[in-house]
């Protein structure tokens, strides 16, 4: 799957999480919020037929503990 295709999922399901929430809280039928809620689940199945993990639709977090992405043992050695 392309980064772009994963953004736009990633997009769909935050928009579809948001929307069950607000169908929730303020009383929509329990169908609306079913259907919903089951549009939202659909998304990271279409990702793994897709050739995606579910995993990629977290949000992206950077390996790279400091601003230099360099390893713990090459930080070590810099301090002096």
């Amino acid at each position: 799957m392309s980064s772009r295709s994963l953004r736009e999922a990633r997009r769909k399901l935050a928009v579809l999480v948001g929307l069950t929430a607000v169908a929730l809280l303020s009383g929509l039928p329990a169908a609306t919020v079913a259907a919903l809620a089951l549009t939202g689940l659909a998304v990271p199945v279409a990702v793994v037929l897709a050739g995606g993990r579910p995993r990629d639709l977290l949000p992206f977090r950077s390996i790279r503990s400091s601003g230099l992405g360099h390893t713990q043992e090459q930080g070590e050695r810099f301090v002096t």
